[in-house]
């Protein structure tokens, strides 16, 4: 049995994570054990996760299998994207800084505001009367 070589690397976006491995091949994306065009029915989100690779051009040499879980289809979308663009960079140290350049590594911090007491959301006030 020929040893094949997976990279995996994690990535994450509000409360999605994906977990992503790749390995050279003809460029199928695999998520959750369905291909990427059904499982993602948006075609903004097919094109989010791909953009790591066709900013490198391998776009056809990478086969990508991940597992997400959390959040909404949209955040795992972009988990994957960054996932998939730490795997790369793990794979080819030269491709770093185009990736980096786009954006792709940095972890989007921005979640969901938590709400606080005596309010009736994160930012919202119940309604002030002066009389």
């Amino acid at each position: 049995m020929a040893t094949e070589t997976r990279t995996y690397a994690t990535g994450k976006r509000k409360t999605a994570i994906a977990r992503v491995w790749l390995k050279a091949g003809s460029g199928n994306i695999v998520v959750n054990g369905r291909p990427c065009d059904e499982y993602f029915e948006r075609e903004t989100s097919r094109m989010v996760l791909r953009q790591a690779l066709e900013l490198i051009e391998q776009q056809d040499q990478f086969d990508v299998w991940a597992t997400c879980v959390g959040g909404g289809k949209s955040a795992q979308a972009e988990a994957m994207r960054h996932g998939i663009s730490r795997a790369l960079c793990l794979l080819d140290p030269e491709k770093r800084s185009a990736i980096k350049r786009a954006g792709f590594l940095t972890r989007d911090a921005r979640k969901k505001e938590r709400k606080k007491y005596g309010q009736p959301g994160a930012r919202k006030r119940f309604q002030y009367s002066k009389r």
